[in-house]
């Protein structure tokens, strides 16, 4: 982590305890009040589990829901720190659901929690070379030093490299280089504001809308293409060949949404945040004179190109075998064990917090899905658009463009996908509308997780900064889900019927 962000980190943490001060310190009612909704949260858990279980429901789908209702308005609202939340869905998936509590600590490690832990890692790595600094300056130097055109340069880099390589992976990369122009600019948190938020989210959701762009821009377009092969294609019927879809088939539907968003997102932005400074020239002035100052690039910092660059390629070709997470801490290993970064670092530096409040989601988002909680809430939601006449066509689209982005705002897109899927197949067969086409807008909605910290691993990432609250996301990310939902179903209905969807 960039030292001048570590030493906000540390103001804010002293803010917070500050402010989670023992009652005999500031009095009984101010505390209260400070913590007004975390009691809130818990009353109204405490009221859903008293309910009975509705038909299709069992008593532990129903406290599952209940302590995610409870987890989101403590997402949003704050009242503890968010580690705080992730330790309590722990202790509520052994005291609550009474799983062993083994059992609960081995589902927290997953690779994906890895990932997490090692992009961070590798982030402090590439601050310590000072190599964010060199790729900053070459984006501004393609982009100008307007405000605006940064935006958009970071949102189109991230986009195209999140398109191939993943997101997890690109906003590791980028992280870095946001956080040198920030402290750049002002190494005072409170002058730049809408700067570090207008940055920061290029990234975010510069690798959000490209993931749908190809089938390895995540996991959840394999899995469709996977259901499509599975539900529909007959070896002996010619005609059912089209449920095939293979990497420039799903490009030629897809990567054009990607496309057209991107001048959204700086647009939504800009008029959510409104940067202090509409010109970052002073940030790279002093940018030109460091890297000036240190001189050629050194030997060291080629071999933590090249040491980045194994990473790369391993994510790239190892990742189906080994995993994400698992290639991640190998590159974190390298770079210790070559001397590029000191365990200090990466101990000061890592918001290990951050890594925990992921682990705990996942962990949750795992056991909606296992207990088929996540199937009743989306058999319901789909169960109420029959007295509404929501059958077909695009009402029945943006329905289930909407079910999908309520979904994986709670869990990993992959599993929402892997849980919505079936489901809106067969009601794309019971309509008569293409299951192609229902699956394109069921997977492509799963990349709409803008409203939460732990909505993707690039949101995730970008909050460890320490610049971003949780009410950032919901402020900014309610919009996004406006316009990609607009832009996915006018794209759906003008131009996929011409390219023969």
């Amino acid at each position: 982590m960039h030292p001048a962000v570590q030493a906000r980190l540390d103001r804010t943490l002293g803010q917070a305890a500050q402010r989670h001060r023992a009652p005999v310190v500031r009095g009984f009612g101010a505390f209260l009040w400070d913590k007004r909704w975390f009691f809130v949260a818990l009353a109204i858990g405490a009221v859903l589990m008293s309910f009975s279980p509705p038909e299709g429901l069992d008593r532990r789908g129903l406290i599952l829901i209940a302590m995610s209702v409870v987890a989101i308005i403590l997402f949003v609202t704050e009242p503890v720190p968010l580690p705080t939340v992730a330790l309590m869905i722990i202790l509520g998936q052994v005291v609550l659901l009474g799983i062993d509590s083994t059992s609960v600590a081995e589902s927290l490690m997953s690779d994906s929690v890895l990932f997490i832990m090692g992009s961070l890692m590798l982030a402090v790595a590439v601050v310590k070379q000072k190599l964010d600094k060199r790729i900053a300056y070459w984006i501004v130097r393609m982009t100008g030093t307007r405000t605006v055109n940064v935006c958009v340069g970071i949102s189109i880099v991230s986009g195209i490299l999140a398109s191939f390589i993943g997101e997890h992976t690109v906003a590791a990369m980028m992280l870095p280089v946001a956080i040198t122009l920030i402290t750049l600019t002002s190494e005072d948190s409170r002058k730049v504001r809408g700067l570090a938020a207008v940055l920061l989210f290029s990234i975010s959701y510069g690798c959000s809308i490209a993931g749908i762009g190809t089938p390895s821009g995540g996991a959840r377009n394999a899995i469709m293409i996977g259901y499509w092969k599975e539900f529909f294609f007959d070896p002996t019927n010619p005609e059912t060949a089209k449920f095939l879809v293979d990497y420039l088939t799903w490009m030629l539907y897809c990567y054009p949404i990607f496309l057209i968003q991107l001048p959204f997102v700086t647009l939504v932005l800009f008029y959510t945040f409104k940067p202090e400074h509409r010109n970052i020239s002073r940030a790279v002035v002093k940018l030109r004179e460091q890297i000036r100052a240190e001189g050629p690039m050194k030997s060291a910092d080629w071999v933590s190109i090249a040491a980045f660059a194994a990473v790369l390629s391993g994510w790239l070709t190892f990742s189906d075998t080994l995993g994400l997470g698992t290639v991640a801490i190998f590159g974190a290993v390298a770079f210790l064990v070559i001397g590029l970064v000191r365990w200090e670092d990466l101990n000061s530096g890592v918001n290990w917090g951050v890594v925990l409040l992921y682990a705990a989601a996942i962990s949750l988002g795992v056991q909606m899905k296992d207990s088929g909680a996540a199937l009743w809430v989306a058999n319901n939601f789909l169960d109420l658009l029959s007295p509404l006449g929501i059958e077909g066509g695009i009402p029945l689209w943006t329905a289930i463009s909407a079910l999908t982005t309520g979904v994986t705002n709670t869990m990993s897109n992959g599993a929402a996908v892997a849980v919505i899927g079936p489901i809106t197949l067969k009601m794309a067969a019971a309509s008569g509308e293409s299951p192609l086409l229902i699956g394109f807008i069921t997977a492509i909605s799963s990349a709409f997780a803008y409203l939460t910290v732990i909505g993707t691993p690039a949101c995730t990432i970008v909050y460890a900064s320490g610049y971003l609250k949780t009410t950032d996301f919901l402020r900014v990310g309610y919009r996004m889900v406006i316009v990609s939902t607009v832009l996915l179903i006018a794209w759906a209905s003008l131009f996929w019927p011409l390219i023969g969807l």
